[in-house]
């Protein structure tokens, strides 16, 4: 199965498809900082007046959907992680509302051992209940559209 990348992205780059909404509860931020180890007390002492979660927090959340309605399937498995990168913006405090919107933000092939790969970017925004964007978390994902055997 051959992709045509450029149409793949000319047709689907830049849509949002989903909307979901997360709170930031005190209890979430701390397990999590514990979870990554963080020390700072600003992410690990609730009276801290700069308390906020740690920068990579938004990166534990997904939406509803991977992909937006009728974005073709490539090849015949699930495809893999590729990994997560986070830009943080602004910080998100306990009682926060963040209003999340998923776009393909990009998309693009490389050719790897296996063969053709193609690269989804999948990017979530996240701005908080006053207008500020908070955070921009980017998840790649590999499809492959043809596997050597």
């Amino acid at each position: 199965m051959e992709v045509d990348v450029k149409a793949l992205k000319r047709d689907w780059a830049g849509i949002e498809f989903d909307v979901v909404e997360v709170e930031g509860k005190t209890q979430d931020f701390l397990d999590f900082a514990e979870a990554c180890g963080e020390t700072e007390s600003r992410f690990v002492d609730p009276e801290d007046a700069d308390f906020q979660a740690p920068s990579t927090f938004t990166s534990r959340f997904v939406g509803r959907r991977m992909f937006p309605d009728r974005f073709p399937k490539i090849g015949d498995g699930f495809g893999f992680d590729a990994g997560k990168c986070v830009f943080a913006h602004a910080p998100f405090r306990p009682g926060d509302v963040l209003t999340a919107s998923s776009k393909i933000h990009d998309i693009y092939e490389k050719t790897g051992r296996s063969g053709p790969m193609v690269f989804i970017v999948h990017r979530m925004e996240f701005v908080n209940q006053t207008g500020v964007l908070v955070s921009v978390v980017d998840w790649r994902m590999v499809q492959q559209p043809e596997r050597k055997r």
